[in-house]
Parts: C-alpha cells; sequence; structure tokens
C-alpha cells in the first residue's frame, strides 16, 4: 500500500512525461521509458526516501567477470555521489541500478522525469556500448582510460 504522497508523485510523474494511464503506474509502481523499465518504490523502514530500480539488460556469455569489474568501478567513480549503486543480478545475469531518491522539496514530477531521463542515459549506454564492447575496451578502463563516463 503506498502512501498519499508517493501516489501524487507517480501521478506528477506520469503527468510530466505525459503518460495518461497514471492508476496503472501508482497500482503497479512500474513505468517503461524507453526500452527500459522503471520500478519505483518506497519503503516503511525509510519513509524519507523513493527507490529508482532500472534493468540494463542481460550480460554476455562469458563477460561476467570483466563487465563485474566495471560495476564496482563505476560505483566508485559514478554512482556513489548520486546514492546510485549498480550490480549484476546473480540469478538473471541482468545489470541493475538501484537508486535511493531522498524527498527533498524540489522532487517532483517534473524532477523525477529528468532524473529518470538522466539514468536511461546510462542504461542505454551500458546496453549499446558496455555490455557489448570488447576486452580491449575493458582493458583501456583498468588503465584509467574512463572515456564511457562521458556518455
Amino acid at each position: 500500500m503506498s502512501t498519499p504522497h508517493f501516489e501524487a508523485l507517480l501521478r506528477a510523474l506520469c503527468e510530466a512525461v505525459d503518460l495518461p494511464d497514471a492508476d496503472t503506474v501508482v497500482q503497479s509502481g512500474t513505468l517503461r521509458i524507453e526500452d527500459f523499465e522503471v520500478l519505483l518504490a518506497e519503503f516503511e523502514s525509510d519513509p524519507q526516501a523513493i527507490y529508482l530500480h532500472f534493468d540494463f539488460g542481460i550480460v554476455t556469455a562469458g563477460r561476467t567477470m570483466s563487465v563485474f569489474q566495471l560495476l564496482l568501478e563505476s560505483n566508485t567513480t559514478v554512482y556513489a555521489q548520486d546514492q546510485a549503486q549498480v550490480g549484476l543480478h546473480p540469478e538473471t545475469g541482468t545489470i541493475l541500478l538501484i537508486i535511493r531518491v531522498p524527498l527533498l522539496p524540489e522532487v517532483d514530477g517534473p524532477w523525477l522525469a529528468d532524473l529518470i531521463a538522466h539514468y536511461v542515459e546510462h542504461g542505454r549506454y551500458w546496453r549499446d556500448n558496455m555490455l557489448s564492447c570488447s576486452d580491449a575496451m575493458y582493458e583501456g578502463l583498468c588503465a584509467g582510460n574512463y572515456q564511457w563516463l562521458k556518455a
């Protein structure tokens, strides 16, 4: 059961992205932006925040360890500043991004829509480049060639 504030935030988000069926989003806690499913949740144990969960796609077979290294580097160089963590789902092999969004006064529908759009860009880059790039790119990242951070 979601709180009235959370429901109002989801409805404002739907309005900001011109999604007419806010009732379904409120009921399911799920929003589809481009090719990405975004789960939105609130937890009784953390009433000062909401959480966003992105599924960035499946890691190519044989690349799990290389991608895992990139995930760890991403958590320390990119996502730590955003109260976000990226990881690998142990059962499905998908890349997951979980973001804690503190419920500050500026967090409204348009603000949340911008945040989701920002992380959809990250997801697109992970999917289109990181999950299918060559081993040379992984080696470059490990050597400090962080070109992918510019995405």
